[in-house]
């Protein structure tokens, strides 16, 4: 029988909508929504129907049977799995507490779900990956706008000019996005790089920066310099809604173009030169204040930097500019209901809002729980679930992370692929793939909001389950069956959609269901409230930062440089690989196999290597020693080796990615505890490397 149906990929984090086809529950076709995307998938989306086929993944629920981590499982069935997970819960609850347990996840649209069941449980302690990726943007969004970082989104097909630091987004794809872009260029607009090294996206760009790590925010306060000096600023917007601007203007005095561009390694009259092109494209000029944005040790203040030049440029809730995403209510619809549950009135296990207090709780920050785990203050923590979450692989040093994991007495990993945490977990619980799974409906906010939803393609290959099969059915063995009433999606669904009016036929034409038909704007002049800060303004001089002892406008402080036979780490994405949710996939390995080493041609010269040779690669303080291939190039900094992230994989039964490669976070000793005090995100670019020549062959040898 053919099918065809809508739904959302699930190959990377951006979730793009898309149709799928199947005869005889077999895909044969996978494409962007065509009412979306116009067909459109990158080849991570097309490459779902080999993750589906692969048989590398877990086929079943798997139970330790030998020490964590040697790779010794016994098959269990789904009763017996899921009574193992549940009875050492209640054991772990009845002899520590229910905060004594912690679940993580990858964030995104459906982590309500993973909340509400900890919470349910009486945890407060729900965690994401969120500390090695936006929660410096985030915090910094709070400090200036009383928001988070999603509380603004981009009108980029209709602005003038796009200003990327680090933001490689033709790497990092999202494909509306990077549609929206190539619209902007063509209807000649500016796009602006601002990198270490050359990109996708730089190359893309009408204007590239190439400067010295740890320099964005001396660039920035550049800009900013000769914004003001120039008056290429909004006065009405500024006297309105904003305060702190004579303090700025006081605080960048110093930070001229000239001083910026020797800190920078740039040309002072590329900076002039930039700073015209956005006085004269303004205000339709969009500063993106950062995605993965956990680098540099000031990296939470160069987002803030970013966050006031969009407030200088006046660029906010106008076409080509900053709007404040709309949702049904926004539309005169209801919205629909989502599964929740209160949070629990306890200490957080990693400090935040009681030993960290200028942090939002929200999900927490991860790498904090580590030494409390340790210290066993101010509570034990005896178990942690990672759902769609590689902690040992998403965070630095894992070995440190498994001297806190081993405090646990369950470790449980529910994961459509084994990671490196779930090959060190007690218990792998396997999620069907995104094309043989459901998800409850979500509403997707914006200038044109709408509800969409997962629904599967085909039934699971294996013996896999969905996600919410999975916390319903350990909820109700939990005692939890007021969170978690439902007994099948169709429920849920229904349940959801019952204030709405709207029903699952309304779905099937489009795959969603439009909430407006035209774009939805504020009214620029009554934007009083939208603001959510301590004033009610835009707070260039944040009163919670002031509170807390923290300064809104850091000096810069130049960054230091390596030892002479030593590198930065810089790390980054590449189109076809998810992080190392994808490095063993069958199709998406043949692209990209393995990675390599960005080393700058004249410091190639002097340690004698050529592209293609293996270079050492050793920890600081030496602990640890990878060997990778050598690309020698011009285009990263001499004072930087690139790597792209998610290899190095210690995982036997991934044969296409087992030992590829080489391994960022494991070069990464001591970096738990090198994390921005401000912005609270990991400092994942201020790790220094001792490289050099292998004396290896540089055939891989390894055997599987």
């Amino acid at each position: 029988m053919k099918k065809s149906v809508y739904s959302i990929c699930g190959m990377c984090t951006v979730r793009c909508p898309i149709r799928v086809e199947s005869e005889d529950n077999k895909i044969t076709w996978i494409e962007g929504n065509p009412h979306l995307l116009g067909g459109a998938l990158c080849a991570k989306g097309t490459a779902g129907q080999a993750l589906l086929e692969d048989h590398e993944r877990p086929q079943q629920p798997l139970i330790r049977v030998g020490a964590r981590g040697a790779g010794r499982w016994r098959e269990a069935s789904w009763e017996e799995a899921l009574d193992y997970v549940a009875d050492k819960l209640k054991d772990i609850k009845k002899n520590y507490g229910p905060e004594s347990a912690v679940l993580s996840s990858r964030g995104g649209p459906w982590q309500q779900m993973y909340k509400a069941f900890i919470h349910a449980f009486g945890s407060p302690n729900y965690t994401n990956h969120d500390c090695t990726c936006g929660r410096n943007t985030h915090h910094a969004s709070l400090s200036i706008n009383g928001v988070g970082r999603k509380g603004f989104a981009y009108d980029v097909k209709n602005a003038k000019h796009l200003v990327l630091f680090g933001r490689d987004m033709f790497s990092a794809l999202r494909i509306a996005e990077n549609h929206q872009t190539l619209d902007m260029l063509d209807k000649g607009g500016r796009l602006t790089y601002v990198d270490v090294r050359q990109t996708m996206t730089g190359a893309k760009a009408t204007r590239f920066f190439q400067v010295r790590p740890g320099t964005d925010y001396a660039l920035a306060l550049g800009v900013i310099h000769q914004v003001i000096k120039q008056g290429y600023y909004d006065k009405d917007f500024l006297a309105r809604y904003v305060t702190g601007f004579e303090e700025l203007c006081t605080f960048v005095e110093e930070y001229t173009p000239a001083w910026a561009a020797k800190e920078c390694g740039v040309k002072e009259k590329d900076i002039l030169a930039f700073v015209e092109e956005i006085g004269a494209d303004r205000p339709n000029v969009i500063f993106h204040p950062g995605w993965n944005l956990a680098r540099y040790s000031d990296s939470f203040y160069a987002s803030r930097a970013m966050h006031i030049l969009n407030v200088l440029m006046g660029n906010i809730e106008l076409k080509g500019g900053l709007f404040i995403p709309k949702g049904a209510g926004d539309c005169g619809k209801k919205g629909i209901r989502s599964i929740d549950c209160p949070k629990p009135d306890i200490k957080r296990g990693d400090g935040v809002g009681w030993q960290y207090t200028h942090f939002e709780k929200g999900p927490g920050l991860a790498h904090l729980f580590f030494n409390h785990m340790l210290s066993e203050d101010p509570y034990p923590i005896k178990a942690w679930i990672a759902m769609r979450h590689d902690p040992f692989s998403g965070m630095p040093d894992p070995e440190k992370q498994k001297l806190a994991m081993d405090k646990c007495d369950l470790l449980v990993s529910i994961d459509t692929n084994y990671s490196e945490f779930g090959w060190y977990s007690d218990v792998i619980l396997p999620e069907s793939t995104y094309l043989e799974r459901d998800n409850f409906i979500v509403q997707q906010k914006g200038l044109k909001p709408r509800l969409t939803l997962r629904r599967k393609a085909v039934e699971p290959k294996y013996n896999t389950k969905s996600s919410w099969e999975i916390f319903t059915e350990l909820a109700n063995r939990l005692g939890l069956h007021d969170t978690f009433p439902f007994k099948t999606i169709e429920e849920l669904w229904a349940w959801q959609l019952e204030p709405t009016g709207y029903t699952m036929a309304d779905f099937d034409a489009k795959g969603f269901i439009e909430l407006s038909d035209s774009p939805v704007f504020y009214d620029r002049d009554k934007l009083d409230g939208q603001f959510k800060t301590p004033s009610g303004k835009i707070e260039i001089i944040s009163e919670l930062l002031t509170k807390t002892g923290l300064p809104s406008l850091k000096p810069f402080v130049s960054p230091e440089a390596p030892e002479k036979d030593m590198l930065r780490l810089i790390y980054g994405k590449v189109a076809v690989h998810t992080q190392g949710h994808t490095t063993n996939n069958p199709m998406l390995s043949e692209l990209m196999p393995t990675n390599t080493a960005w080393i700058h041609t004249k410091k190639a010269k002097k340690l004698g290597i050529q592209s293609g040779d293996l270079l050492e690669l050793s920890s600081a303080d030496k602990s640890y020693c990878a060997t990778v291939a050598a690309h020698v190039t011009d285009h990263v900094h001499p004072e930087a080796v690139f790597t792209v992230h998610g290899f190095g994989k210690e995982i036997p039964r991934q044969t296409r990615s087992f030992m590829a490669g080489v391994s960022d976070q494991k070069l990464m000793i001591g970096a738990l505890d090198n994390w921005d005090q401000a912005g609270g995100g990991v400092n994942l670019c201020e790790i220094f490397v001792h490289v050099k020549k292998s004396i290896r062959n540089t055939k891989r040898r390894v055997e599987l």
